[in-house]
């Protein structure tokens, strides 16, 4: 659906903002675009959304380049692609309704068709009552619902997510992220989000990409970037988001085991102790879950009994030593 063809970007003074990337973001996923601050994120929205052309390589929607789109063509793709902002973007002075209405009345709609859509966009997100209302008046969960309201005010497939939940509470965003795994689940929406919180793309994307320094270093499926990132800036990413724990000495190998699935609920440290012999000990862990997916990832001391037979027990299930 969205493709990046070796796409640079590059500004008057200063190293490139992005450089070399290719990506491509399927119909129907959840994306997410995970860096810290500088690492190119912003950029590659304004390059995903048109407000930007890229120095260098393509950026394609459904096989168009979007920098040869004319004016027209730009209103029509911003009719595709809905934003949700970090600081939401609302107008103070009118109401939700009229904020919820205004990519309607932008795009021509007239007033019958605002007075029936805007009612059920703010339906959809939980909002039903708060049209009269004025952002002052609402909640940072709110305003961010009637950001996501305004939207999908033009029945967009795509929905652009720049830092949705930063400026949230933990139980706030929560609700966001559950809000927005709905709309891609009920109305088959393409959804990226951009986010320096590791925990937001645990909880609902379907794929990631790791920016680095404006280059793309790692992407692949959540769970195997989670549970086995392949480079340095993603692992610094990772501690980042979960303090590690200092080791815990131990006299006896110490195998990592990560299981996924219905592996997790299998008791298979308790069947290799009892058939080997072997004292398995629990020296760091933690279990839980993706967006479809449940995981654990242990650390373990092995001692006493047939040691030799517990190690081949869980390298046949994917450990290696920590």
């Amino acid at each position: 659906m969205m493709r990046l063809e070796n796409v640079h970007k590059q500004y008057a003074a200063g190293r490139a903002a992005l450089a070399e990337v290719d990506l491509e973001i399927a119909r129907g996923e959840v994306f997410g675009i995970i860096g810290r601050s500088g690492a190119g994120k912003s950029t590659l929205v304004r390059l995903l959304n048109g407000l930007e052309r890229p120095s260098g390589g393509r950026v394609l929607l459904d096989g168009t380049d979007l920098a040869t789109l004319d004016g027209a063509g730009l209103r029509a793709l911003r009719r595709r692609v809905g934003m949700i902002f970090q600081n939401f973007g609302l107008l103070s002075a009118r109401t939700v309704f009229d904020n919820v209405a205004l990519p309607l009345r932008i795009a021509g709609a007239d007033a019958a068709t605002i007075r029936a859509r805007v009612p059920e966009l703010l339906a959809r997100v939980g909002l039903a009552d708060y049209g009269a209302r004025y952002p002052a008046q609402l909640s940072g969960g709110q305003k961010q619902r009637v950001g996501i309201a305004r939207a999908l005010a033009t029945g967009p497939d795509i929905l652009l997510c720049d830092e949705a939940t930063s400026a949230l509470d933990p139980e706030t965003t929560r609700s966001i992220l559950a809000l927005i795994a709905d709309l891609n689940r009920e109305l088959g929406l393409t959804i990226v989000l951009i986010t320096h919180e590791m925990e937001v793309v645990r909880q609902v994307c379907d794929r990631v990409a790791v920016l680095h320094a404006g280059r793309l270093v790692e992407r692949g499926a959540v769970a195997d970037i989670f549970l086995a990132p392949g480079t340095a800036e993603t692992r610094a990413l990772l501690h980042e988001d979960e303090a590690a724990a200092a080791p815990i000495p131990f006299d006896g190998p110490v195998l990592r085991l990560t299981l996924r699935g219905d592996a997790v609920a299998a008791p298979v440290l308790s069947r290799i102790a009892r058939e080997t012999g072997t004292d398995v000990a629990i020296l760091d862990g933690r279990v839980g879950q993706f967006k479809d997916e449940r995981f654990s990832q242990l650390t373990l001391g092995l001692s006493g009994g047939d040691t030799k037979a517990a190690l081949a027990a869980l390298h046949g299930l994917g450990a290696v030593a920590a």
